[in-house]
């Protein structure tokens, strides 16, 4: 386990900390393969209630390391960015996110993939994946129209326009939003504690019974925008984008 990537139990509660503030907890191939680990193992523990997924209280993650990713590009499904993906997909257990300040990409997709998300009203999430020379990924094509219509889901992907935590909380992105990193966290921590006193079987079915009808499509939209996202990766428009976006960093 990297230490990009810390680990935090509390009675039935997992939490997963993306810790690496020096990169705005921007994520490599070593905390993807780390999450899904720790994903897998928290659904098989039968002691692990929920899990929680979080940053700090000024930071969730800037999104995909680029240099990183330029680095070695995803190849194929199996790699480590799917792998977690997929892995947070069929994820079992209830899921809640605490998110403050920037959540820039899949950090704003695998909200999409929580069952509970508390943000700070100030949170800064985007996903400009257009702007980088590539496409949507993590299923958000299908699921932010479905969620907010075709226009506004256009504004989001087409145009990469950021929206605050407020926001996401109106639109049903978030599930509520509060007023600083802190609280966030802490109600998050409350709501994920709650599901110890709660039957896990019946929990566990009943987020089964929810999300049933749309697994088979998810996966199927993941593996589509995957197999395109990897093409476009490699596209003139994509590693001028990221270069450029290396340059100004």
């Amino acid at each position: 386990m990297t230490d990009a990537i810390t680990l935090e139990r509390e009675r039935g509660l997992l939490t997963l900390r993306l810790n690496r503030p020096d990169k705005k907890n921007a994520l490599t191939r070593a905390m993807y393969s780390d999450m899904a680990q720790a994903l897998k193992q928290a659904d098989a523990d039968p002691e692990i209630n929920a899990v929680l997924i979080t940053g700090s209280s000024e930071c969730f993650t800037a999104g995909n390391d680029i240099a990183d990713f330029l680095e070695q590009p995803p190849s194929n499904l199996d790699s480590p960015v799917f792998q977690f993906m997929l892995t947070l997909l069929e994820c079992r257990k209830p899921v809640i996110a605490a998110v403050a300040g920037a959540a820039v990409g899949i950090g704003t997709t695998l909200l999409l993939h929580c069952d509970l998300v508390y943000v700070s009203r100030d949170a800064r999430l985007r996903m400009p994946f257009v702007n980088l020379g590539l496409c949507p990924e993590f299923g958000s094509s299908l699921i932010l129209p479905r969620l907010l219509g075709h226009a506004k889901a256009a504004e989001l992907l087409l145009l990469g326009e950021g929206f605050s935590g407020e926001q996401a909380a109106q639109w049903g992105i978030a599930t509520q939003a509060l007023g600083s990193g802190e609280e966030a966290l802490a109600k998050a921590r409350e709501m994920a504690l709650r599901f110890e006193s709660l039957p896990p079987e019946a929990v566990r079915i009943s987020k089964q019974l929810m999300k049933a009808q749309d697994r088979e499509q998810l996966r199927k939209a993941i593996e589509e925008e995957g197999a395109l996202f990897i093409q476009r990766l490699r596209s003139p428009e994509a590693i001028a984008a990221l270069s450029g976006f290396i340059n100004r960093t």
